[in-house]
Formats: structure tokens, sequence, C-alpha cells
């Protein structure tokens, strides 16, 4: 019997096959690197809306129900999709969860199960590669890149929707995603303005499509100008900022240096003066019996990382200062060496065990040239701590840059056993240098010497 030719056999799937998404982007495939889906979605149908207001009036009604609807479905995104679904931040009633079902859909920005797996890869790798939308390659790309174009999932990071899955609401409204889309998104607001006050066109055009756009991009902005524009009071490792022109932009989502350190807390403001309707609205909801288990972090954690990272741009900052030699890095000199030197006309002072060359400084010396030069070669101790004036923390800061040697024996202060003591006593800051806190340093003497009566 004859055997089946061999072109004519199906072939086995290839498994090896390159995602367009890992492809170079050239000028004759770059079509293909498009999610020309999503570019209808997000891009046409508002280019479409937007010719259409050309000749379609807005009427004052219809604007009003416009910006309603606006934060309606804005919420559903902010208050549903993201603290209730993607970071579970507090519980909601089945009525109230149905609500951010339908008004979430009606934001046009995919199912709430698509929405939250996303962001939770977001939160878990962020700024990485396997971030669906990591501002490290580009304030566009976060925005709106990595919409339009087309990604391979196998890159993004991987996350545990299991709670979600078992959610009746989150499936039904994944499964029946497109019908809650055409109802909530287009078919509701043209309704209300047509059944309300007989604008029918304004409710489709104003209502729903240029709504629909303006909620896609105000939550947009939380993946690009939240990482992008702000402070970061909380942590600097990643690039989540805090700003209130995003806040206002997002519904309050703007506070995301500490969204992403706190991710779990109902809030993205804490200070009763920071914009963050959403936040009201989940308080709002506990209120009336809707939502309840509303989560916060104990103000005490969240001050610990407020000050860590203070104290964080603090080493930073000092790292770049000079604070003079350290302690244990400076050559050991013999008393009479000390004295012999100042004989021979370098200006040397020993402060509390350590010798410091004053030499260029003598000319500046506030006090003037007499009060310094009684000092030299002896042990200015007692002088530079009351003795003849109690120094301000400034010039013990002054004094430390000028440090040339400690002094062995013969002195008062014996440096060695003082230097034991700071390995211990001393906390270090992130480069590993000792953090000499006002009125610490080694030349200070707590309390000021007193001199001696006149006789």
């Amino acid at each position: 019997m004859s055997t089946k030719p061999e072109s004519s056999r199906p072939r086995a799937p290839d498994t090896k096959k390159v995602h367009i998404a890992d492809t170079p982007l050239t000028k004759h495939n770059w079509h293909k690197h498009v999610n020309w889906l999503n570019v209808t979605f997000i891009i046409g149908i508002p280019l479409y809306g937007c010719l259409q207001a050309l000749w379609v009036p807005l009427q004052l009604k219809t604007a009003v129900w416009a910006v309603i609807y606006y934060f309606f479905t804005g919420l559903g995104i902010t208050a549903g999709y993201h603290r209730l679904w993607a970071h579970c931040s507090y519980s909601a009633t089945m009525p109230l969860r149905i609500w951010f079902a339908l008004v979430g859909g009606g934001a046009v920005e995919g199912s709430a199960r698509w929405w939250a797996r996303g962001h939770r890869a977001h939160h878990r790798y962020t700024d990485t590669e396997k971030d669906p939308y990591s501002v490290r390659k580009g304030l566009l790309y976060s925005h709106l890149g990595w919409m339009v174009m087309k990604q391979n999932p196998k890159r993004i990071g991987r996350t545990d929707i299991s709670d979600l899955n078992e959610d009746p609401v989150v499936v039904w409204q994944h499964r029946h995603y497109i019908k809650v889309v055409i109802a909530m998104g287009l078919i509701v607001p043209m309704c209300v303005a047509g059944l309300g006050w007989g604008d029918w066109w304004g409710g489709f055009v104003y209502a729903g499509i240029l709504r629909i756009f303006f909620v896609q991009q105000a939550t947009f902005c939380v993946n690009s100008l939240a990482h992008w524009l702000g402070d970061q009071p909380f942590d600097d490792r990643n690039s989540p900022r805090d700003h209130v022109i995003t806040a206002l932009v997002t519904l309050g989502e703007g506070y995301h240096n500490f969204h992403h350190e706190f991710p779990s807390d109902y809030r993205n403001a804490i200070e009763w003066h920071q914009y963050d309707p959403t936040k009201w609205t989940i308080w709002t909801l506990k209120q009336l019996g809707l939502a309840y288990d509303l989560k916060q972090f104990r103000s005490n954690e969240i001050e610990k990382g407020r000050v860590q990272q203070l104290q964080k741009k603090i080493d930073q900052k000092r790292a770049k200062l000079d604070w003079g030699v350290p302690l244990d890095q400076l050559p050991v000199m013999e008393w009479d060496d000390y004295v012999e030197q100042a004989k021979n006309g370098r200006g040397l002072i020993a402060v509390a065990g350590v010798v410091h060359d004053v030499t260029d400084f003598i000319k500046d010396h506030p006090g003037g040239k007499a009060m310094i030069s009684s000092g030299i070669g002896k042990d200015a101790t007692a002088m530079f701590n009351g003795g003849i004036y109690y120094h301000s923390n400034a010039a013990h800061n002054l004094l430390s840059t000028m440090r040339v040697s400690v002094i062995r024996g013969g002195c008062e202060v014996e440096i060695w056993k003082r230097a034991q003591k700071e390995n211990s006593e001393y906390v270090r800051d992130e480069t590993g240098q000792r953090i000499i806190r006002a009125g610490q340093q080694p030349t200070k003497i707590p309390e000021p010497i007193p001199t001696a009566d006149a006789a």
C-alpha cells in the first residue's frame, strides 16, 4: 500500500513559535505588533465621538449627567476593581459587588477578573519586565502603549486570582463582559438622557463615548503619571509617587507611593486634607451597611516607613558632606611630638584627645587670633568647651574637618578607650559611616566647664 505523502500530513503545532511581541518592530511588520481591537476601543471610538460632537449640541442636563456617570463608572474602577477586588482592602455586600461590576464594566477597561490579575502582577513585579505596564519602558508605554501594542502573555508575571475565580459576581461579569460593556457603557447613559429629557444622541456621544474616553485616560494616569510625578515619602526603591495633581485626575489614586507600600489599606490618602473621594465613598458605604471590614495599616507602621525613608534621604545627603577623617583612621601621635610640632610653627591644638591643624583657620577665627593661638600646643579641651567660649555645634563640626591625628598619652582623654565604646554605642548610616548627632561630636563635652573665679 502506498503511504500518504509527507506534505499532506497534518503538522504538529510549533511550540517554539516566537510571539510577535518578542520580535523587532520594523516598517514591514509594525501592523502585526498593533492590538487592533484595543486600538478600536481606546482610540477609534473616541475619535468617532469627537467627530459626532461637532454637530451634536451639548445640553446642560446631559453635561451634568455625563459628569455624574463619570464618577459612577470611575468609582467602579477605583473602589470596585482596584481596592475591592485587586487588593481586598475591604469587603462588600452582594448588592454593592453587583453595582461595582456593572458600573466598572461601563468604564470599558476589561473585566474585573482581567483587570485585577494584571494589577496584582503590577504590584508584585513593579518596574520589572514582568510588570505589564512598567514605567521603565517609557511614560507613553505605561499610559497607553501596553494596551495598543501586543504583549506576550507569558512575559507577564504570574499572580494568584483563586479568590476572584470563587466570586460569582466576578465570574458572571467576566463571562458576560461584552454585554455589560454595551449595556452600561452606551445604552444606559443614552437611555437616561433620552428618556429623561429627549437627548438621545447627546447621551450616546457625551455620557457614553466621550465619558468612557475620559474615565479610561484618568485610570491610565495611575499607571503612568503616578509613577513619574511627585514625591516618595515612604520608599524610593521603585517608581510609585505621591502627587495631588494625579490624585485629582484619578479620584484619589494619586498617593501611589503610599499605596504601593500599604496596598491592602482601603485608603490612598491618609491626611484629612488630601483628596481621595474613593476613600470617602468606601467609608460612606460602610455607614450604609454596604461595606465592612475596612483594612487600615496601623499608624505606627506607616510612620516607621516615613521615618525610615527620611533617614535614608538624610544618609544620602550626609554621605556627600565632609565630616572629617574618622577617628579610627587617624594616625596616633605622641604628646611630646604634638608639643614639638606646635613649637616649630605648626598650628596644632588638641581637643578631647584629637589633634587639629588650625594653621589656615587662625586668621579667620571669629574670636580673634589671640584666643585661638593661646591653645596651640596645649590641651585646649576646656578652652573650647566653655573655658574661654562654649563653642557652637557648627564650630565642633568645622573643627572635625581639621583632624590630623589622635594623642596616645599625656592627655586627660584616652581616645582609644572612647573608640572602643563608639563601636557599640554609635549607629551607622547606609554607607557605614558613624552618625554623629548634634551635640555628640567627639570634641563636645556635655556640660560647660566652669571657669575659675577671679582672685
